[in-house]
């Protein structure tokens, strides 16, 4: 089991995402998602989320907001808690350019749904931008990584996987 964090910032009505292109042998390469990443020893999901944005943006964090966990179950691999975060940000941000993960970019909110995610996240996107109560969801996907099953507060989600 391990923990992460992902977080969604927001300025001017744009979220900044990460499109992950600079890794080798990245699960999330040629994908669009927030800023985010693992646990150091002793930290809390604050204080992951405030260094993961610093380091990958140079931003910080302002109002974080937990608004979810999301289980991931991905084949064989060792399952995933990520505490997922909005909020908004203060400071002067890296060169696009800079980022060791890939690139970033302001997107305007209505766009987001028209970039190459994860299927799962489309999901709790959909829940961010409904602006929905604090929330749980367990995805499960298969090694080809299709997503074949999503958990929303413990109701079973039909496929196609819609809120």
């Amino acid at each position: 089991m391990r923990n992460t964090t992902l977080c969604y910032l927001e300025r001017d009505g744009k979220v900044l995402m990460l499109f992950r292109n600079r890794k080798k042998n990245d699960v999330n390469k040629g994908k669009w998602i927030g800023i985010g990443g693992k646990f150091e020893e002793g930290e809390s999901p604050e204080e992951c989320a405030a260094r993961e944005v610093r380091e990958e943006t140079g931003l910080t964090i302002e109002n974080a907001k937990l608004r979810g966990i999301v289980t991931f179950v991905y084949d064989a691999d060792p399952s995933e808690y990520m505490f997922l975060y909005t909020g908004g940000v203060s400071g002067e941000m890296i060169p696009e350019d800079a980022c060791p993960e890939g690139e970033l970019a302001w997107i305007e909110k209505e766009k987001i749904s028209s970039l190459p995610t994860w299927e799962g996240d489309r999901i709790f996107l959909s829940l961010l931008s409904k602006n929905a109560p604090f929330f749980s969801l367990k995805l499960v996907y298969d090694r080809e990584s299709r997503l074949t099953s999503a958990v929303l507060d413990g109701k079973e989600l039909k496929a196609p996987f819609e809120v």
